[in-house]
């Protein structure tokens, strides 16, 4: 909950808007300094987009921290016959890859079969892919860590996905719990969960968060030094 000039509001009592600087340009690399996916949701909820965050266990299996990047979005579904053309589409996406982009495997939740593993991962983190997140099952998960590339998934399975899964679009819309995905749009995972945020509302979006997370800073300071949380509201509108 907070209070900003840019007029978002909410709260117990109205509080003066605090002024906090923002940068006239947000780089990726300044949000992975300064950002996480709380406070990017609670930008989006202020703005109106209250469903921007999968309410399903995506957990980071190889690495913690924040992720942030642009969406390279593949589509999967689940197979019960023999693949004419197997790993086509998945190896098309992970050679398409460019500097700063995430993986996004729209598998339905399904774990049946790990459909993330070391060698996509190789060739995904060459092509500049800074991480993955997958709504469904991966392998190799050690061999992944020792990568240092950040996966986020539903959990494991040691079963390959040959003749069980297969990507059958990319670069598509997607929907991960209900909550869309387009190719391009910004997406953060972290511990707490993942939020996308659509390009249409990301200058915005961002520059909202940014201003909050610098005046929680000042509001923190202030609750350290002995300010009571009301009175620090109150002044500061921020929580």
């Amino acid at each position: 909950m907070f209070t900003s000039r840019l007029g978002l509001a909410t709260g117990l009592t109205k509080a003066q808007p605090m002024s906090v600087k923002v940068p006239d340009i947000i780089t990726l690399e300044m949000m992975r300094q300064d950002l996480y996916c709380a406070v990017v949701c609670d930008a989006l909820d202020s703005l109106g987009l209250n469903h921007q965050s999968p309410r399903i266990p995506l957990t980071p299996l190889t690495k913690r921290g924040l992720l942030v990047g642009r969406c390279r979005t593949t589509l999967w579904a689940d197979m019960f016959h023999k693949d004419p053309r197997p790993y086509e589409l998945e190896l098309q996406a992970v050679d398409a890859c460019q500097p700063d982009e995430v993986l996004v495997a729209a598998a339905g939740g399904s774990m049946r079969s790990g459909i993330w593993g070391e060698l996509l991962t190789t060739a995904a983190q060459n092509g500049g892919c800074v991480g993955a997140i997958v709504d469904g099952a991966v392998r190799d998960v050690d061999k992944i860590a020792a990568m240092d590339f950040p996966v986020f998934a539903r959990g494991t399975c040691l079963y390959d996905s040959k003749d069980r899964q297969r990507v059958v679009d990319l670069d598509v819309t997607v929907e991960i719990d209900s909550v869309t995905i387009s190719p391009g749009d910004l997406i953060m995972a972290d511990v707490d969960g993942i939020v996308v945020v659509p390009r249409e509302v990301e200058q915005t979006a961002i520059r909202c968060a940014w201003e909050k997370v610098h005046a929680e800073n000042v509001t923190r300071d202030a609750i350290r030094n002995g300010m009571k949380a009301t009175a620090a509201w109150q002044k500061y509108g921020v929580l």
